[in-house]
C-alpha cells in the first residue's frame, strides 16, 4: 500500500481545508515546532517535557469499538470494548473534520510489528507536534518494505482539543477512543494521553494477528547471552520494563510484542516507561535514555533550572518517558529473537499475600493467564489513586478485542510445544497489605527472575 504525501490522501478521511500539513518531520524539527507552539518545554537534559491537563491515564469507560455485522459476533463486548453505531462513529469523524479544517496537523507514516511478515504499515496524523514527536520514537519507522507491502494498514487521526458531543455522538464524555475495523480507522478526540495512540495499535494487532496464528501478548521481552528468550506479562506499573531492562541482557520490547512461528517479535520501536521515583542506581537503562528526543509526560520539571524531579507526583504517580529503544544500549536491533524459555507473569498483590516467586506448572499458568490476578497502580488510569486489586484477563484485558479463550489457546500450544517454564512473580507488596507492608525491593525481583530465568 503506497502512502501518498499529499492532500488528496487525507481528503479519503474527510480531512479537507487543512492549514500546514508536516509530514515525517525529524525529532529537532518536532521538538521546534512544540516549543514554538507552547505545547511544551525543553528540560535541562534536552527532554522534551508535555503535560497531559486532566487525563494523566488511559479512559478506558470512553472507548468504543464500531458495531457491525461482520465483527460484532467476535468481539468481546463488556466494560472494556463499548459498542458504537456507524451512524455515531460517522457524526463523530464529521464534526472531528470539520474542526480541523484550517488548523495544522503531523503526519507520520511509521509501522508495528519487527517481523516483515507481519508487519502492518500506520499513517499517524496528529494536531499536536509532541504527539507526533511520541508516535515516531515508539513505533517502528517506515522503511520500503512498508510501502511496497501489501497488507492494508491503519490510520490513527489524534485531535485532543476536540471534544465530543454526548447528545450529538451518543459517547460517554466529552472522551472518546474509537477503533473502526471495517474502515482501518482510530478516532482520538479528548484526552492528550500519548498512552492511547499506542494503546490503540496494541488492540488493532490483538484482533488481526491471531487469525494469522501469532499471539500478540502484552509483555516485556529480552534475550540473554546463550539466546535464551524470556516474557513479563503484566499490566503497566507491575514492572514490565523495569525488570526486562537488566545490563546482563538485551532488550527485545518493553510491552508489545508477538509470539509467532518464528520466535518473539516487538510490536514497537521504543519504550514507555514509568519514571516515578526513577534511580540512576536502580534502572540505569531507564535514566540513560532521557536525553535529546525522548519525550517527558507530566514529569515536573524544577522552576528555572528545569531538572526534572521524578519524585513529584503532583500531576499524576503516573510519569512517563518514551524514547527509541536505539536509546538503550543492549537492545536487539532487529526486535527479533528466538521462542522463550521462560515466562514470567508478574502481579502487584496489594494484599501482601502472594509469595515473591512461585513456578507454575501449564495448567496454573493457563489459571493465572486467564485470571490475570494484580493491581491497577495509582495513575496509570483515570480515577486510580491508589493500588486497587483487579482481574485483567491476559494481564491486559483492557486491549483484548476477542475473548480472553482465543488468546490463552494461543499460549497454551506454545508453551506446550517448546516445554517453556513459567513462573508467577508478585512485584507487590510483602509483609502486611498495602498502606502497611512495603513494596518488595526491585533488586530482590532482579535477582529472584535472574535465578528463574536460569533455571535455578
Amino acid at each position: 500500500m503506497k502512502m501518498m504525501m499529499s492532500r488528496k490522501a487525507l481528503e479519503e478521511y474527510g480531512l479537507v481545508n487543512l492549514g500546514t500539513i508536516n509530514w515525517n518531520l525529524s525529532p529537532p524539527v518536532l521538538v521546534e515546532h512544540a516549543l514554538a507552539r507552547k505545547e511544551a518545554m525543553l528540560a535541562s537534559n534536552g527532554v522534551l517535557a508535555a503535560t497531559t491537563g486532566s487525563h494523566t491515564g488511559r479512559s478506558p469507560k470512553d472507548k468504543f469499538i464500531v458495531s457491525n455485522e461482520e465483527y460484532a459476533a467476535k468481539i468481546w463486548w463488556g466494560e472494556n470494548n463499548h459498542p458504537i453505531s456507524r451512524e455515531n462513529f460517522d457524526a463523530v469523524r464529521s464534526s472531528l473534520s470539520a474542526y480541523l479544517q484550517g488548523r495544522d496537523v503531523y503526519v507520520l507514516d511509521a509501522a508495528a510489528g519487527a517481523d516483515p511478515a507481519y508487519r502492518m504499515p500506520i499513517q499517524v496524523i496528529t494536531s499536536l507536534a509532541w504527539h507526533n514527536l511520541f508516535a515516531r520514537q515508539l513505533f517502528l519507522r517506515s522503511n520500503e518494505s512498508d510501502v511496497t507491502s501489501t497488507r492494508p494498514g491503519f490510520t490513527i487521526l489524534c485531535v485532543p482539543h476536540f471534544h465530543a458531543d454526548r447528545r450529538v455522538h451518543s459517547t460517554r464524555s466529552e472522551t472518546a477512543i474509537i477503533v473502526d475495523f471495517e474502515e482501518r480507522l482510530v478516532l482520538i478526540s479528548g484526552t492528550e494521553y500519548a498512552g492511547e495512540m499506542k494503546k490503540s495499535v496494541f488492540t488493532v494487532l490483538n484482533f488481526i494477528l491471531p487469525a494469522e496464528g501469532v499471539l500478540p501478548m502484552h509483555c516485556s521481552a529480552n534475550v540473554g547471552p546463550k539466546e535464551d528468550v524470556a516474557l513479563f506479562f503484566g499490566l503497566s506499573g507491575t514492572g514490565k520494563t523495569s525488570l526486562s531492562a537488566d545490563p546482563g541482557r538485551r532488550l527485545i520490547g518493553d510491552d508489545e510484542h508477538g509470539w509467532g512461528d518464528n520466535g518473539v517479535f516487538n510490536f514497537e520501536g521504543g519504550c514507555y516507561a514509568k519514571c516515578i521515583h526513577l534511580s540512576e542506581k536502580y534502572e540505569p537503562q531507564i535514566w540513560n535514555a532521557a536525553r535529546f528526543g525522548t519525550v517527558y509526560e507530566n514529569v515536573v520539571l524544577e522552576e528555572g533550572s528545569r531538572v526534572p524531579d521524578y519524585d513529584d507526583d503532583s500531576l499524576t504517580e503516573n510519569t512517563r518517558l518514551a524514547y527509541p529503544i536505539d536509546f538503550v544500549e543492549n537492545a536487539v536491533e532487529s526486535g527479533m529473537a528466538g521462542h522463550p524459555q521462560a515466562v514470567i507473569f508478574l502481579t502487584a498483590d496489594s494484599f501482601g499475600v502472594l509469595p515473591p516467586i512461585s513456578k507454575l506448572t501449564t495448567p496454573q499458568a493457563m489459571y493465572y493467564f486467564l485470571s490475570g490476578y494484580t493491581s491497577k497502580l495509582a495513575g496509570t488510569e483515570a480515577g486510580v489513586t491508589t493500588p486497587q486489586a483487579t482481574f485483567s484477563s491476559c494481564f491486559g484485558a483492557a486491549f483484548l478485542p476477542l475473548r480472553p479463550g482465543e488468546y490463552a489457546n494461543l499460549l497454551r500450544e506454545r508453551i506446550e510445544k517448546h516445554d517453556v517454564r513459567c513462573y508467577l512473580v508478585n512485584t507487590g507488596w510483602t509483609g502486611g497489605p498495602y498502606g502497611v507492608g512495603e513494596r518488595i525491593n526491585i533488586n530482590y525481583t532482579r535477582a529472584m527472575v535472574r535465578a528463574a530465568i536460569e533455571g535455578a
